[in-house]
């Protein structure tokens, strides 16, 4: 009888221990669960921006301005979340996506399949097109068949790189890599370069305000589909981030933010 006494009395001890096991259990996992919402509200995100890609992206009088600048600003006051801005060269921000470097980027970045293997895109915040651009001294070059056997200037990394990189042997080009649009820019305005390939509101802005007033575009898509660039993060993460631009995309499109800030440009 007392053995029996014995084994109750250690039953209940095991199950009241084991009730106190689940209650610790519980308790920290909402305290795991609270700390992680407060870690996500204080989230200070990097995000990239190209370095010297006007209209998009341009420093002036120490601050970057420009449509990709103002409509993530935009986003990200309608959206409450805080970022660092990183201006950098355009070859080296999805990499940094890849590495973990930078959270995001919005830097005229042309949504395309291939790029869709590193990165996952937002919904589309504007059309684009590639232009064929000219010394406007240039009269050889006036519909696309007249690149054959040219020298092109490209920057790296860019859908205009790889439309040279296509068709290098269709059109017999020789290829020149450059880091920036002023640098490849300056290239045909030497002579260094028969033409160059950018993007058609990159270089009718610049042109329009006489930045670039020594080019002219020659051939202004030669896509058949326009692209559309997106804002981007590395594949298969950040999806809240990409949440949040796209909700933030939609609200300032719907209260006229959106319009306000691609006027000053377009």
């Amino acid at each position: 009888m007392k053995w029996k006494k014995i084994v109750s009395a250690l039953a209940v001890t095991v199950f009241s221990a084991a009730l106190l096991v689940g209650c610790g259990s519980s308790d920290k996992a909402a305290s795991s669960d609270s700390g992680s919402s407060s870690a996500s509200a204080d989230k200070v995100y990097t995000i990239a921006c190209d370095a010297k890609y006007a209209p998009f992206s341009m420093e002036i009088d120490g601050k970057y301005k420009g449509i990709d600048v103002e409509v993530l600003d935009a986003i990200a006051n309608a959206e409450g979340f805080k970022y660092n801005l990183k201006p950098m060269d355009f070859s080296g921000i999805i990499p940094g996506l890849v590495s973990g470097q930078l959270d995001g980027a919005i830097a005229g970045i042309t949504i395309t399949d291939e790029r869709k293997k590193a990165v996952d895109f937002s919904d589309a915040y504007i059309d684009s097109g590639s232009s064929i651009v000219i010394s406007k001294n240039n009269s050889d070059i006036n519909k696309l068949e007249d690149i054959t056997g040219k020298t092109v200037a490209v920057k790296k990394g860019t859908t205009g790189s790889k439309f040279a990189e296509d068709n290098k042997d269709k059109y017999k080009l020789n290829i020149t890599y450059y880091d920036d649009s002023p640098g490849m820019m300056l290239a045909v305005v030497n002579g260094n370069a028969d033409f160059l390939i950018e993007d058609f509101p990159v270089i009718s802005y610049q042109i329009k305000i006489g930045e670039q007033a020594n080019l002219k575009v020659a051939v202004k898509d030669i896509n058949s589909t326009p692209p559309q660039y997106g804002f981007a993060v590395k594949k298969g993460e950040n999806a809240e981030l990409l949440k949040k631009f796209n909700d933030g995309l939609k609200k300032i499109k719907d209260n006229g933010t959106y319009d306000k800030i691609i006027g000053q440009y377009l």
